[in-house]
């Protein structure tokens, strides 16, 4: 992996987009249905690679820092580690050797089943909500932020990018 001064800026641009969205939208980024409208650029990754990887992952620690939840490092440590995973996933999935439209939304689907699991897992844990309001609560939330935004992301910038070289 070469992480030249693009990857490091555009890292530092996902991380700071992904905070300042979650706290400007912190009225619906913190809720049982949480729509977090940054989750939108965790499947930025199957463009991106790793600084948008990296990105969203210091943006979800920022970003929690200002969790209402009963532990705020819990939430800043999980919250994070589940873009990461989500990020991931997404990349590989959506880099697949199907056909590239059906592995984007793939990509965008299992960041989404993954967010929705483990962000709903552990908030459950720190709070007495039940587990399965929060996997619902955070499933509503991530279906719009993260398959519908996000993948319409993804075909726009894919769509930029075979015209110019913004990768």
């Amino acid at each position: 992996m070469k992480f030249d001064s693009k990857a490091i800026a555009l890292t530092a641009v996902f991380a700071a987009l992904y905070a300042v969205l979650v706290l400007a939208l912190a009225g619906i980024s913190f809720q049982i249905v949480q729509v977090r409208v940054a989750d939108a650029l965790i499947p930025l990754s199957i463009v991106f690679g790793w600084p948008a990887v990296l990105g969203v992952t210091i943006g979800g620690a920022v970003a929690n820092i200002a969790s209402p939840m009963p532990s705020v490092i819990t939430d800043i440590a999980l919250g994070s580690l589940a873009n990461f995973i989500a990020s991931v996933a997404a990349w590989k999935i959506g880099a697949s050797k199907i056909r590239k439209i059906l592995s984007e939304f793939l990509g965008c689907l299992a960041a989404t089943v993954l967010i929705t699991f483990i962000v709903g897992t552990y908030l459950a844990w720190l709070t007495e909500v039940e587990l399965w309001i929060w996997w619902l609560g955070v499933g509503i939330g991530s279906i719009i932020s993260i398959t519908i935004l996000g993948y319409a992301l993804v075909r726009i910038l894919q769509r930029l990018t075979a015209t110019t070289s913004l990768t």
